[in-house]
């Protein structure tokens, strides 16, 4: 992947209502570069274990890519207690298809719209983008009857991911053979799973790299992965073996695992690792999305 010397663009951040549940808003915050465009768009979603977390969670990261040429839409999403799964899938699928809606209004590219996320976020980037004509996750119809509007993803990037709902599940009680957590990582995890996915059917079901194994026929949209060599919260194996089955499957995807410990990859943007993952990110972005 060729990195070249990025245009610097002033960003405009406002927050809009893109979905309504009853009485209750859901805020998009769109980070817009000040130019003529048209800029690729992509989907921001948070982590938190798909109950923690909120759109302003990426601030930092997604101020610095839309300094980059690239518009952020960071979503807030139905999370427990007031919805389980599929509940956020539904949503987030809604955001992608009003974005591809609304986006020449921002001065995007509506033709090819991306998703990223970290942890758990990374999980439903992927997973929507393996799967963008699911009945489930495409339940809600846009209210601006732009009925032709699909969920296809154009690239997905995924940042220190929990691949695998299951597979963290039992290594955050403590039932994995082949690898153990710390005490850090234990109970809170688990009780957070079970508000979400409900049953460890639910689980193994949403869990990409066993879907590819199942023989499920997927898309495949380009991914580019970055993530700590060592995770607490993230069991390496299951990342590992979602890569193999992504591309046994024929998938692309680009992975840099970057030295040392911790989530926060983008977290100081002071440091080598979030400067190296923000150059990637941009590049893979033109890349596929330019």
């Amino acid at each position: 992947m060729t990195i070249s010397k990025q245009t610097t663009y002033e960003v405009v951040i406002e927050d809009v209502e893109y979905l309504r549940h009853g009485d209750k808003p859901f805020q998009a915050r769109l980070f817009k570069p000040q130019g003529d465009g048209p800029f690729p768009v992509m989907i921001e979603l948070h982590g938190g274990a798909w109950v923690n977390g909120s759109r302003d969670s990426g601030d930092v990261g997604n101020e610095a890519l839309a300094g980059n040429g690239i518009i952020v839409a960071a979503l807030d999403f139905r999370v427990p207690p007031e919805a389980s799964y599929p509940a956020s899938f539904q949503d987030i699928h809604y955001g992608i298809r009003w974005a591809k809606a609304y986006a020449a209004e921002w001065n995007g590219n509506p033709n090819s719209i991306g998703a990223m996320g970290t942890s758990s976020g990374a999980h439903q980037a992927m997973l929507l983008g393996m799967r963008p004509s699911d009945a489930r996750y495409s339940a809600l119809s846009l209210t601006n009857g732009a009925s032709d509007v699909d969920g296809t993803l154009g690239c997905v990037i995924m940042v220190s991911p929990v691949i695998d709902p299951l597979g963290r599940y039992h290594y955050a009680k403590g039932m994995r053979e082949d690898i153990k957590p710390p005490e850090s990582v234990g109970e809170r995890t688990a009780s957070m799973h079970d508000m979400y996915w409900v049953t460890e059917e639910a689980m193994a079901e949403a869990a990409p790299a066993r879907a590819l194994a199942r023989g499920e026929k997927t898309d495949l949209p380009p991914t580019l992965c970055l993530a700590r060599l060592y995770e607490a919260a993230h069991p390496r194996p299951d990342l590992d073996e979602f890569i193999s089955q992504y591309r046994n499957a024929g998938g692309s995807i680009d992975v840099t695992i970057f030295e040392g410990e911790g989530e926060g990859v983008l977290r100081d943007l002071s440091s080598d690792v979030a400067q190296q993952a923000l150059e990637q990110m941009t590049a893979f972005i033109n890349q596929h999305l330019g």
